[in-house]
């Protein structure tokens, strides 16, 4: 046999990619402590805390507007199958986390899609997950956006609705404003 024959299988990590935007993130530096170069390896059993204090995050924030602990991500097997996923964790008591359209508030959690975007505050993540094989620990990649996601994503945005209930996105025709009309006018 060949030392290729021999050699150990490579098995694929679980790697959860993080895009990370804020709208002052040029003069307020807040990603400052995150490492966006290489991924970072951690193990299954660690539990990957986001927020402002250092000493209890893997993921520090430089933000006095971001909770301690922000919110968590765990890594975890599926019941009865080999696949992997990550479950998220509201720990701020002060602001509610939305992963896409889902509200979430001081300690709910879900499974995280395989794509989605996480916000709390002015913060935009987009996660992806990229699927592996490794049943002992798992990576983080984290990159940088230089232009909002939800914009980039073409994802609505929570725009609030004016009390009249025209959008500023939709004009009228012509200038007219609706009428109401009897249906035996028609």
């Amino acid at each position: 046999m060949s030392s290729f024959e021999e050699a150990e299988t490579e098995e694929t990590v679980t790697c959860l990619h993080l895009t990370f935007y804020h709208p002052g993130q040029g003069e307020k530096m807040m990603f400052r402590c995150l490492d966006f170069c290489q991924r970072q390896q951690l193990r299954a059993d660690d539990t990957a805390k986001f927020g402002r204090d250092p000493s209890l995050c893997s993921y520090s924030l430089a933000d006095t507007r971001v909770s301690r602990i922000q919110f968590s991500l765990q890594f975890y097997r599926k019941l009865h199958t080999s696949e992997y996923g990550f479950e998220i964790k509201n720990l701020s008591k002060k602001t509610k986390l939305t992963v896409d359209q889902t509200e979430l508030g001081y300690l709910n959690k879900i499974d995280l899609p395989w794509k989605c975007i996480i916000c709390f505050g002015d913060y935009q993540i987009l996660a992806e997950i990229q699927e592996g094989e490794a049943v002992d620990y798992f990576e983080t990649h984290l990159h940088l956006a230089e232009a909002p996601i939800l914009q980039e994503r073409c994802l609505p945005s929570l725009q609030p609705i004016p009390e009249n209930g025209i959008s500023p996105s939709f004009p009228l025709c012509q200038g007219k404003s609706p009428t109401e009309i009897d249906e035996n006018e028609l």
